[in-house]
């Protein structure tokens, strides 16, 4: 077991990062294709395919989950996901023509270096290209590069962010989550119940506590709608229906709810997928797999941040990670 997404049999990660900013996207594929629900919480989210995801709709698999930095412009990078899926003859079969179903969600890293630098189609056909079954990277790789977290105080008091992941096996069915994590709110252990990484203090040296912060009566910058947002995959490996999906996905919330505050605001636009590619055989309550899965997910974001290192150069606002306000 590697406590990562890729314990789930049926699907392969693959990251790609652009250092030149840095952006990415990151990619969950299923070429056999998966069961996929959606659930939305964030007042700005950036989307791609989630009505099709509804029960009362036709389409029962998914090929591919996107996640992408670049705000709205990284949603190109789903028709490079496309067409990489259509080189080897995945798709619904439409007519004369495969058609592969790719899901996607974006995250607004534009705070970091060149904002025209951002994940395209290309960048989605190599995240693709680079997929396997191999423990994926955590940190700054694929859509956690510019992430960044704790920016109700502005982004010059903000930390590193990044994309994490973690697993978990309870009575043979296995429950993952893949997370970049890019939130206005701090994130915060749920073992402690304390911030690890998020809003700094004046001096930059230290935690300043954005929700200790707010009930002082401390007020946040003003921020734009849609500045910065977490999104994720959570998959399992027991055999779903999409009504099943869609219920795991709303219960992963539950996961950032406790490992990031606040959460769901009007800066993030908060979205996670759940899959479900059947590979175990099994099928398992429908509560049981939404708990497991808003553990998983709050691991995931903890790791997330546990995983990053500080971001700093030229053109680049300086976010230290946990790493370095530790060692500091």
């Amino acid at each position: 077991m590697t406590d990562s997404i890729v314990d789930v049999a049926g699907l392969r990660v693959g990251h790609f990062t652009d250092t030149r900013r840095p952006t990415g996207c990151t990619v969950v594929l299923v070429p056999d294709g998966a069961v996929c629900g959606v659930d939305v919480r964030g007042a700005a989210p950036g989307t791609r395919e989630t009505e099709l995801l509804s029960p009362l709709n036709a389409v029962e698999q998914v090929h591919a989950v996107l996640l992408a930095g670049g705000s709205a412009f990284g949603l190109d990078a789903a028709g490079g996901v496309m067409r990489w899926l259509e080189e080897r003859g995945v798709g619904v079969q439409v007519g004369p023509a495969r058609v592969p179903i790719v899901p996607a969600a974006i995250l607004f890293d534009l705070w970091v270096g060149d904002a025209s630098i951002r994940p395209d189609a290309a960048s989605g056909h190599a995240a693709c290209a680079a997929a396997s079954r191999d423990t994926p990277a955590q940190g700054n790789v694929g859509a956690g590069a510019g992430a960044s977290v704790g920016k109700l105080f502005g982004i010059e008091r903000a930390m590193k962010g990044g994309i994490g992941s973690a697993s978990v096996t309870v009575g043979g069915v296995t429950v993952g989550a893949l997370v970049a994590v890019n939130a206005l709110g701090d994130v915060i252990d749920p073992a402690t119940g304390q911030p690890i990484a998020g809003a700094r203090t004046m001096d930059g040296r230290g935690l300043q506590g954005t929700m200790a912060s707010l009930l002082r009566g401390e007020l946040p910058v003003p921020f734009q709608p849609g500045s910065a947002t977490t999104i994720g995959v959570v998959a399992t490996d027991a055999q779903l229906t999409k009504a099943q999906a869609n219920k795991i996905a709303q219960m992963s919330h539950d996961g950032l709810a406790r490992s990031i505050n606040p959460v769901h605001t009007m800066g993030d636009g908060d979205a996670l997928f759940a899959l479900g590619t059947g590979a175990s055989g099994r099928t398992a309550s429908t509560t049981l797999l939404g708990a497991l899965a808003a553990e998983v997910t709050a691991r995931a974001v903890v790791n997330a941040v546990r995983e990053a290192r500080c971001l700093a150069g030229p053109g680049l606002p300086e976010l230290p990670s946990l790493h370095e306000l530790q060692v500091s």
